[in-house]
């Protein structure tokens, strides 16, 4: 609903001054957050009061990108910064998208958004296997060297002429070409050959997936979280999930009742699948 100028005004009175909101430490950053976004859900879109709530609460929460991307550092600086780009459009959208009746964090609500966007910036730009920035160049000249070398030979030119070429060691030219072969994949049910039976595809040559090993990777990722828990806490996911005791035996050994043995559980959990969703 449209404000009048002089209620927007009192608002942006009530509400302390950021002078530069990129140094507001994340503690003190969660608190005046909460206030920009009681200012935001009132003023008018496109006012200038709206804009400046907008844009403080932008950069105030850039820690979040920068910590979203810190998973990504062995990168390196130059793609780090592509990194940060499109974690700030995450950011963006979940400022756009919060609302403080969900009764949640905006951290817990800005990280997926923020993450979401720097997994598919690399689905669309990231080779299908990952190599080493060198040789993704070297793979261009390569393709270069070896059109231009066909036109001029009229043949197919040797790893020796593409080498003197290239200026590059016949070692580092065979490397150009196993790197090569990371740009692009082959879908599993791509057909390779014939058989009397009909066509074998490529899944039908390789061994087949291991559910288990999904679990071993959930179980690595909950380790550090599991840490974190206090012995009691730890102790009660231990017995529902290894002894596999009842919610009424826990709370016999906690001497507490069967309720709160579901309370805390449901709270641990809680607590889990969202250090999971972050970290994922």
């Amino acid at each position: 609903m449209a404000m009048t100028t002089a209620r927007a005004d009192e608002i942006i009175t009530e509400l302390p001054e950021v002078v530069d909101p990129g140094q507001v430490a994340p503690k003190d950053a969660r608190e005046l957050s909460r206030l920009f976004f009681r200012q935001l859900a009132v003023l008018e879109e496109g006012t200038p009061e709206y804009q400046y709530a907008r844009n403080t609460l932008i950069e105030m929460n850039m820690s979040l990108v920068r910590f979203a991307a810190g998973r990504f550092r062995s990168r390196g600086p130059e793609e780090m910064e592509d990194i940060v780009q499109v974690g700030m459009i995450g950011l963006i959208k979940a400022i756009d998208r919060f609302e403080l009746s969900r009764e949640v964090e905006f951290t817990s609500f800005a990280i997926p958004y923020i993450v979401g966007e720097m997994k598919r910036f690399f689905r669309d730009t990231s080779w299908s296997v990952h190599v080493p920035r060198r040789l993704q160049e070297a793979r261009v000249q390569l393709a270069r060297a070896t059109e231009e070398l066909r036109t001029r030979l009229g043949r197919t030119p040797t790893t020796r002429e593409l080498a003197q070429l290239m200026s590059l060691t016949e070692e580092e030219v065979n490397e150009a070409r196993i790197a090569a072969n990371g740009y692009n994949s082959a879908s599993l049910d791509a057909a390779i050959g014939s058989e009397p039976d009909g066509e074998s595809v490529l899944a039908d040559f390789i061994g087949s997936e291991d559910a288990a090993l999904e679990l071993v990777e959930d179980f690595h990722a909950l380790a550090p979280m599991i840490a974190e828990l206090d012995e009691r806490e730890r102790k009660i996911i231990h017995w529902r999930f290894v002894e596999e005791l009842t919610q009424a035996e826990i709370g016999e050994r906690l001497g507490c009742s069967q309720m709160h043995v579901s309370r805390l559980i449901s709270r641990i959990l809680k607590r889990l699948r969202a250090g999971l969703l972050t970290s994922s």
